[in-house]
């Protein structure tokens, strides 16, 4: 009986903090795919031939305008890769489209707090920076030979279809005037139902950790764990132990947030928790991906290069933050203890409910089931896409296209 009210107790646990972040969910995800709609990825994906800072902002331009899916991201990586951009630009592009995008910020400010989501997106700014500096002095032409000829294999991944599909509305007409069209209603439920069918598993896998840390474990093995009682180890330890916490979690995209808030209230370090963030790029199943993408060989440098830079990332964000004294001295997730009452969360629970049924509807009603099946399907397969079901007001979306640029390990040799 013990056991079945610990499982209880866990479930919750989740249920509740689901239910008060569902409307940020919601509208991070809706404004997400706003601007996926008004972005076109052809256009940008073109320019990502090398790896000068042009390309690199233009990479992180990219990402921050993509799907926050960890998958769609690493497979759209290799895509980029394969038709011309830059192993450095293509890594960049990743790192920006988990850490830069909308929904994640939306989800920390009522998660943790704006500091946590001003440290996250100051973060991936300085984690583009120093992979880029990285790779530049360590990457090396025989890797990225290594990592080509294993990506010209087309091993399968997870989410490629969805990270083929381009859905971007092209043509004249003001923002919003392409917004509110026929098209730009479709655009946007399609978008929104695909980003959320291809983050589900891991936002429930999150949650459902999550409440299961906050009712089993209490805070004074998480304290003694994170050196609460020695400030300075504990600022030395958190940025290198948040990353490695994350990859054991299996947990990626936005999904590992609310493990984020159990460790903040547990006691690790402010560095430690962003760190443990940025680290849904090196959790185990992205790994395997890697290793599958890249060879074996190529994907234990990403995951070298990647700890050091979410490590780095981390400190620096500690230092830069703790210089502004803004870190946040109230380790206090509300989140995890309140109860759902009828307050203004239940109140926009309900209004943005509606808006998703919405944009549900629509998603159903012009051919979202039959792109939904084919998120899953391998990149080089999208070409048919074009041919499958008319969807009223809005022209068939397109698999990425991407213009050959030199090679990389061209111009490393």
């Amino acid at each position: 009986m013990s056991i079945l009210l610990a499982i209880v107790d866990a479930l919750k646990e989740a249920l509740f903090m689901f239910w008060e972040v569902l409307w940020p969910l919601i509208l991070g995800f809706g404004l997400s795919a706003i601007v996926q709609a008004l972005v076109s990825h052809r256009t940008l994906a073109r320019l990502l031939g090398d790896s000068s800072p042009r390309s690199l902002t233009l990479a992180t331009l990219f990402g921050v305008a993509s799907s926050s899916c960890s998958y769609a991201a690493v497979a759209l990586a290799r895509s980029l890769f394969r038709k011309g951009a830059s192993f450095t630009t293509a890594m960049v592009f990743e790192l920006a489209s988990t850490n830069l995008v909308i929904e994640l910020g939306v989800i920390l400010i009522v998660f943790l707090g704006w500091p946590f989501a001003a440290a996250e997106f100051t973060g991936g700014v300085i984690m583009v920076i120093l992979i880029a500096l990285i790779f530049r002095f360590t990457l090396t032409p025989k890797l990225v030979q290594i990592a080509k000829e294993h990506a010209e294999r087309n091993m399968l991944g997870r989410m490629e279809g969805h990270a083929a599909m381009d859905m971007s509305i092209e043509g004249g007409g003001s923002f919003f005037q392409r917004l509110f069209s026929g098209r730009g209603f479709t655009s946007v439920s399609h978008l929104f139902v695909m980003d959320w069918a291809s983050v589900w598993q891991d936002v429930a896998l999150g949650f459902l950790i999550a409440g299961a840390l906050a009712a089993w474990i209490p805070n004074s093995f998480w304290q003694a764990f994170f050196l609460t009682g020695h400030p300075t180890l504990a600022k030395i330890e958190g940025p290198l132990v948040g990353p490695l916490v994350a990859t054991i979690s299996f947990v990626c995209s936005v999904g590992n947030v609310p493990l984020a808030a159990v460790l903040w209230r547990g006691g690790i370090s402010f560095g430690g928790v962003v760190s443990f963030i940025f680290a849904d790029l090196i959790v185990l199943p992205v790994l395997d991906i890697y290793r599958r993408y890249y060879g074996g060989r190529v994907s234990l440098y990403i995951l070298l290069t990647f700890y050091i830079t979410m490590a780095l990332a981390g400190y620096i964000v500690e230092l830069l933050f703790g210089a502004l004294g803004i870190i946040p001295t109230n380790r206090n997730v509300t989140l995890i203890t309140e109860s759902p009452t009828v307050n203004y969360t239940f109140v926009l629970n309900i209004i943005f409910l509606v808006l998703a049924a919405a944009l549900v509807w629509r998603f159903l009603r012009t051919g979202g089931p039959a792109m939904l099946s084919m998120m899953n399907k391998p990149a080089d397969q999208m070409g048919e896409m074009g041919e499958m079901g008319n969807m009223p007001g809005m022209d068939h979306p397109h698999p990425i296209d991407h213009a050959g640029k030199q090679d990389e390990s061209s111009r490393h040799s």
